[in-house]
């Protein structure tokens, strides 16, 4: 079982979510942590090589983008509610800006 290391706001903006949603993203981060994919994903190539998009409707569109490819744990880099179609370009330069920490220094939380 990897770790779960949430960068910047990630642990508090997932925490910040509707119970419903929370905790779907919860299940889908343990699926994750243990090597399986989630159940709704998709690949998130303009982020990052490897980084992904866990996709959770409940009350709401609900996102969670990771990387999981690094033997040191799963991390977290954005957790959102969508509220447009398509994901705003804020959201997705804030998960590149995260994704570029990742070996220079990160806070790891289980």
């Amino acid at each position: 079982m990897k770790d779960t290391i949430f960068l910047g706001s990630s642990k508090d903006d997932l925490r910040a979510f509707p119970e419903d949603a929370r905790r779907a993203c919860g299940i889908e981060l343990y699926q994750v942590q243990f090597g399986l994919d989630p159940s709704d994903w998709k690949p998130m190539p303009s982020i990052g090589v490897g980084v992904r998009e866990i996709r959770v409707r409940a009350g709401g569109a609900f996102r969670v983008i990771y990387l999981a490819s690094r033997p040191e744990g799963i991390y977290v880099l954005h957790c959102f509610q969508k509220k447009t179609h398509q994901t705003t370009q804020s959201d997705i330069d804030l998960a590149k800006t995260r994704f570029k920490q990742i070996g220079v220094n990160h806070d790891r939380h289980c």
